[in-house]
């Protein structure tokens, strides 16, 4: 598994490291039951700090992604194959956007505005 940041973004490492594992599992190359590298090794090849890595992996138990053992480490959880079932709509929607000239800034902005609950008046 190669987990893939950008150092010159404005995006947190931690939010980046989450993001690489998400995107993985969309595309399906990781599976329910996968171990993830452990956080020491993640940091040494990334060059970050331990503890960034850790932020990371705890973001993506909270979202229920992976479940994080004592011994066994982050291990994917069977929320990876509902990801994976979203790849072809992502795909479809990441299109439309593009051929309408919307910025994947934008587009990432509109869901999240549509993800949010909606407030009772």
């Amino acid at each position: 598994m190669l987990i893939r940041t950008d150092p010159t973004s404005d995006v947190p490492l931690f939010t980046q490291i989450a993001a690489s594992v998400r995107a993985d599992a969309v595309a399906g190359r990781l599976r329910p039951g996968d171990r993830l590298p452990s956080a020491r090794a993640v940091a040494a090849a990334l060059d970050v700090n331990l503890h960034t890595v850790l932020h990371a992996y705890q973001q993506l138990r909270e979202e229920g992604l992976v479940s994080m053992h004592r011994g066994r480490g982050a291990v994917l959880t069977d929320a990876a194959d509902r990801l994976a079932e979203l790849q072809p709509d992502i795909a479809a929607i990441v299109t439309r956007a593009r051929e309408r000239g919307l910025s994947s800034q934008a587009l990432a902005a509109l869901i999240h505005h549509h993800s949010e609950p909606e407030e009772s008046s």
